[in-house]
């Protein structure tokens, strides 16, 4: 070879090496991105157990129970969930042919296995969602609390059926819901989760780079719905926001889920300046909201709550600072949900907000705005809101605060106006309890969300039935007539639905991402 064609095959070489979302390395390796770093893989034992790790779960475990697309639960390791006419048993149906990684065939001892180790456990965080916390009887001064399990018994009748009893009727359907984050795991295997996870998903364990946060998975043959057609999976931690945008970019990251750490308007230039990469947007489930405290004496008037609903234009909020990259909401139930009611108290009207304004007599007295310190994107829209609401009339202050400090705040009443998000729980309409019945003051609860501080006796009576119906066509009924109170008096304001979005690599096909945002689509992934 001539020097001349020499040098011109190492500049091509070069050319084609570094073009942008150019891969580099094994092409059987697909690799996912997580915006933040998560504290280990055993999501069963940990006490720190947070959506990261739980994303991660997915791919490597399965639940007795999943939601579909109306976030139902139904079965997933269960192929029959069947509830008794008492209200008081759950019975499970297995699937057959569930092979463990380790080998093992799920049998109902399994399942067993995996909740006396759970209810048994001293660090784990999830067991808490399966007991109430009440007053000790022999406390006078109720200081002291107990623990009250909701499941009182589990039998394993046969090697396929697993019979889960509850305490009281009510909390059949909070069962099923906890269940849908348990992994499920073979017999004598809790204390080696840890460092080396052994469940039924799609994927196997094959190790963990603790300090770099990083985890390889290979394909589990013997999955029960068939092989994934990634051969190898590598779960890559990239929290710096232009750190994710330079691996997306090589090709050093093949697939980026949920990228919380960018822009909408970034996502969407970084997809137009790089031709290899592809934006792919669905429907969420997740809400943005503004909480109002009801005890303030600006929001204790209906109207004012009111009048800032009409001030907000939230469609030119989601045009202009979002990028489209979400839809609307007037409720905090999502829109696919079996129990979903649409509301049209949220429209955009000045003049009808200035025109409550004046009913209720606000004399211009300075509202406060409290929001987390540390998401930009909230600061965009909390000054978007401030100038919305002046331009009605009412003076609004912002204040930043640390993420933890708020909460604390926000839980003792200490705020007037906030803005924030609810992952996941709101996909259930039992969330409508947490978040408005008066028996949920955080002063009440150890866990108490109601922090608007709303109380409505009609709403506490409506929520209660719907909770405690057996029948879920009359459960639905109370909770269509709990959400027209709630649209009506607005302890807090449903402000977006943001939507699922997920950048891939061109060679990355099949990705559809349910409205949940977990990363069960991962498993059906196909590569190029």
């Amino acid at each position: 070879m001539t020097k001349k064609l020499l040098i011109a095959a190492v500049a091509l070489a070069l050319s084609i090496s570094f073009a942008p979302g150019c891969r580099r390395g094994d092409s059987d390796t697909v690799t996912i991105a997580l915006s933040e770093k998560f504290s280990g893989l055993d999501t069963l034992s940990n006490p720190d157990a947070d959506a990261a790790a739980d994303r991660v779960r997915n791919l490597l475990y399965n639940s007795l129970v999943k939601k579909n697309e109306k976030f139902e639960y139904v079965g997933e390791l269960a192929k029959d969930i069947a509830i008794g006419a008492d209200g008081l048993t759950i019975t499970f149906t297995l699937h057959d042919n569930v092979t463990f990684h380790n080998g093992q065939a799920l049998t109902s001892a399994d399942v067993r296995y995996t909740l006396d180790s759970l209810f048994s456990s001293e660090t784990s965080m999830k067991a808490g969602s399966f007991f109430d916390s009440i007053p000790d009887p022999s406390d006078p001064e109720g200081r002291k609390r107990i623990r009250t399990p909701h499941i009182t018994a589990v039998e394993t009748p046969d090697a396929r059926t697993v019979v889960m009893r509850v305490g009281r009727p009510a909390l059949v359907n909070q069962t099923l819901s906890n269940l849908v984050t348990i992994p499920m795991i073979p017999t004598g295997t809790f204390g080696t989760q840890k460092d080396s996870p052994v469940g039924s998903g799609p994927f196997r364990f094959e190790n963990f780079d603790q300090v770099n946060s990083q985890v390889r998975l290979v394909a589990f043959d013997g999955y029960w719905e068939g092989p994934p057609k990634i051969r190898s999976l590598t779960v890559k931690t990239v929290p710096d926001a232009n750190a994710l945008q330079a691996e997306l970019q090589s090709g050093g990251v093949d697939v980026a889920p949920l990228p919380a750490n960018l822009a909408p308007d970034t996502i969407k230039k970084l997809v137009e300046r790089v031709p290899s990469l592809k934006l792919h947007e669905s429907n969420g489930s997740n809400i943005q909201y503004l909480g109002f405290n009801v005890e303030s004496p600006v929001f204790k008037d209906v109207r004012v709550r009111q009048a800032v609903a009409h001030a907000i234009d939230r469609q030119g909020i989601i045009d202009n600072l979002m990028a489209g990259m979400a839809r609307p909401a007037d409720s905090i139930l999502p829109i696919d949900s079996w129990a979903y009611v649409a509301s049209d108290g949220v429209s955009y009207d000045p003049e009808k907000a200035k025109t409550l304004l004046s009913q209720a007599g606000y004399d211009g007295t300075p509202v406060k705005f409290k929001f987390a310190s540390n998401t930009a994107a909230v600061a965009q829209y909390a000054q978007v809101i401030q100038d919305s609401l002046k331009k009605v009339g009412m003076t609004v202050e912002l204040e930043t605060v640390d993420f933890n400090t708020l909460l604390a705040q926000l839980k003792q009443g200490q705020f007037e106006m906030t803005i924030g998000r609810w992952v996941g729980g709101n996909q259930d309409p039992i969330f409508l309890r947490d978040l408005f019945s008066s028996a949920y003051f955080p002063d009440k609860r150890v866990d108490g969300r109601n922090r608007s501080r709303y109380s409505n006796a009609e709403f506490d009576s409506l929520i209660e039935q719907a909770v405690n119906a057996g029948d879920k066509g009359k459960a639905l009924d109370f909770y269509r007539q709990a959400q027209t109170i709630v649209a009506r008096d607005l302890p807090l304001l449903p402000l977006w639905y943001p939507k699922n979005i997920v950048i891939a690599n061109e060679r990355i096909g099949n990705v559809s991402i349910n409205a949940s945002g977990d990363w069960s689509f991962i498993k059906d992934l196909t590569v190029r």
